[in-house]
């Protein structure tokens, strides 16, 4: 343990060391993305009743194509990739797809329900290089709407405590279909007694559009966010926002600061608005990359994705956007169910 405790120690500074130079480029230049969300399959071993992310029969993007996307995201100069799913643990191939980001200097993100996870499965990602895990806990108890409970999980967060050289995030919810708002309290002190951060998610409506949270669930949010003094969250006035269902005034830099590649190596928005700019990546220059830094998305004052407005805080002072042209489509978002 002392060994393990050692290399976390390292890789903690080390991280701290390339998060800080990548905030310093961010800022210099806008002229490459920040964050890539990448999609490795779309298949899930859960099918929780608010996310539309997921299928149950999906094929894993095969490897060299995986390793393809990374290659052709570092030449655009993206400083974060976050692997996304879908069930990231179901590619057979994931721990080489990490490497493949780090070999590339790239922060290597990763999101997982965390079922699948063994104490073998955290030392190859500890071997791979991997930066960061986010684990979604919805519940204490499994229920109807969720199974990704801290009752199901809970031996898999000790062993992450315990072997885990990379950052450990867990990601509370509060929003539609949630029974019990105060387990996303209980789930947040948990959390952070194993050493992890701990952050707290609004679920959206099923357009992806704002809902504002009921009193208790404000109060809720309002705590947890405080106790998120370690994480990003403490950055996100944004969310506060998204809890009482007010309107952003910001500038979305989607497609442009972040990309979001599907499981067919389309670059969209977002994952809730799919379909525009709708490019494949092999395809994806540094001129789509201005232009939709200042394209205007009608979807923003009503977002309510987190990740896209947090990289797009570091362009709020620069590059006034303008409205969609005629060949774009009018309201600029093409929907895929």
């Amino acid at each position: 343990m002392l060994k393990v405790r050692f290399r976390r120690a390292t890789k903690r500074w080390h991280r701290l060391y390339r998060e800080t130079r990548m905030v310093a480029r961010a800022l210099r230049s806008p002229s490459h993305p920040v964050l890539a969300h990448v999609v490795v399959t779309r298949r899930c071993n859960l099918a929780c009743t608010y996310c539309s992310e997921f299928d149950d029969f999906s094929k894993p993007v095969p490897t060299d194509e995986m390793l393809r996307r990374i290659d052709q995201l570092a030449a655009l100069g993206t400083t974060n990739i976050t692997l996304t799913g879908g069930e990231t643990l179901l590619h057979p191939d994931i721990e080489k797809i990490i490497a493949r980001i780090r070999e590339h200097g790239i922060l290597a993100f990763q999101v997982t329900n965390g079922y699948l996870l063994t104490i073998d499965k955290i030392k190859a990602l500890n071997r791979a290089g991997l930066d960061h895990m986010q684990i979604s806990v919805d519940n204490v108890q499994p229920d109807e709407v969720s199974k990704k409970s801290l009752k199901s999980l809970d031996g898999r967060l000790e062993m992450l405590s315990e072997w885990a050289v990379f950052q450990v995030n867990i990601n509370s919810v509060l929003g539609s279909g949630v029974k019990n708002s105060e387990d996303a309290l209980t789930i947040a002190h948990r959390a952070l007694a194993l050493g992890f951060t701990s952050t707290v998610g609004i679920i959206h409506d099923h357009d992806g559009q704002l809902k504002p949270l009921v009193q208790r669930d404000q109060e809720i949010f309002e705590e947890i966010m405080t106790l998120g003094k370690r994480s990003f969250s403490r950055f996100n006035e944004f969310q506060h926002n998204v809890a009482r269902g007010r309107e952003h005034d910001w500038k979305c830099r989607a497609g442009s600061r972040y990309l979001y590649i599907c499981e067919d190596g389309l670059v969209h928005w977002c994952s809730q608005q799919r379909g525009y700019p709708g490019i494949p990546l092999e395809k994806y220059t540094r001129a789509d990359l201005r232009r939709e830094l200042v394209t205007e998305k009608s979807c923003a004052p009503h977002c309510t994705v987190s990740c896209v407005h947090q990289v797009s805080i570091f362009d709020a002072w620069r590059a006034p956007q303008r409205p969609a042209t005629a060949s774009e489509p009018a309201n600029g978002l093409v929907q895929i169910e």
